[in-house]
């Protein structure tokens, strides 16, 4: 039995660094991480996102989120503003150009998806999908 019929965990986490590395050399072409796309993603969905929240969702230490957010602010994609209800945090919004940015990107992401799950029927890709969120929802703090 072979490693990958044994735990799921590590063939998640061997498909996650290789199609990671795939999007993040297309990413490159629009000036972007994989945890900026992301960021960006997660900011047009949930306006006014904390550090501490895209930490989280990036699974990163909220000093690192922080620092990737201040590249992201520095290049006019990102905003922050203080939050209505704590003097110590601030809000995370898109700015147009950070629209733009991500509209741009899309679909370079859906193309780099398109070519790996390339063989794969539609709903192969469903079933896929649909464990994997609710794999993330099971392990999910909140859970």
């Amino acid at each position: 039995m072979s490693l990958e019929d044994d735990c799921s965990t590590f063939l998640v986490r061997h498909a996650w660094l290789s199609l990671r590395g795939v999007v993040a050399d297309a990413l490159v072409q629009h000036d972007l991480s994989v945890a900026q796309f992301a960021s960006l993603m997660m900011l047009e969905a949930s306006p006014g996102l904390s550090v501490a929240d895209v930490a989280r969702k990036v699974s990163s230490a909220r000093q690192s989120a922080n620092e990737m957010l201040g590249g992201l602010e520095r290049a006019g994609l990102v905003e922050r503003r203080p939050h209505p209800n704590d003097r110590r945090a601030q809000q995370i919004y898109l700015t147009d150009a950070g629209r733009e940015r991500l509209a741009a990107a899309r679909p370079t992401v859906r193309q780099v998806e398109e070519r790996l799950s390339a063989g794969f029927s539609a709903d192969d890709l469903t079933v896929v999908r649909t464990w994997l969120a609710r794999m993330a929802a099971a392990s999910s703090p909140m859970s």
